[in-house]
């Protein structure tokens, strides 16, 4: 793959491998554009979190030799929205989708920043002990 192509993979490859550049990145230029530090850190996880669940699926597939990372999840980010559009339902009675896929995104970023961080800190533990 060469050309554009080529590089806009490689980019997106850097970032998955070291996923709090992009989060640095938004969050300076935010709050270089004037943005109150609430929206700049919220423009921040919300850019990261792709980058995030990249890594966090291949750490996971490294560490357990699986290739199911990505579906592990994928699953538990859909079972995330069901119980919380189900929690919106009952208490609003109606589901904002938006808030929903909101809310589901950023606690995503906190999982997934934990999950990286342990994950990460097992696969170096591992690779020192072979």
């Amino acid at each position: 793959m060469g050309g554009f192509f080529g590089w806009l993979l490689n980019g997106a490859i850097f970032l998955s491998l070291v996923p709090f550049i992009p989060f640095l990145a938004v969050y300076l230029i935010s709050r270089f554009k004037k943005e109150p530090k609430k929206k700049a850190a919220g423009n921040a996880m919300d850019v990261t979190t792709p980058f995030l669940y990249i890594s966090v699926a291949a750490l996971f597939n490294i560490i357990f030799n699986s290739q199911m990372g990505f579906y592990i999840f994928l699953l538990i980010l859909l079972l995330a929205i069901g119980v919380i559009g189900s929690a919106q339902n009952r208490l609003k009675g109606k589901v904002d989708f938006q808030r929903l896929f909101r809310a589901v995104w950023r606690l995503s970023f906190l999982f997934l920043s934990l999950g990286y961080i342990v994950l990460l800190l097992i696969a170096i533990l591992q690779y020192l002990t072979r």
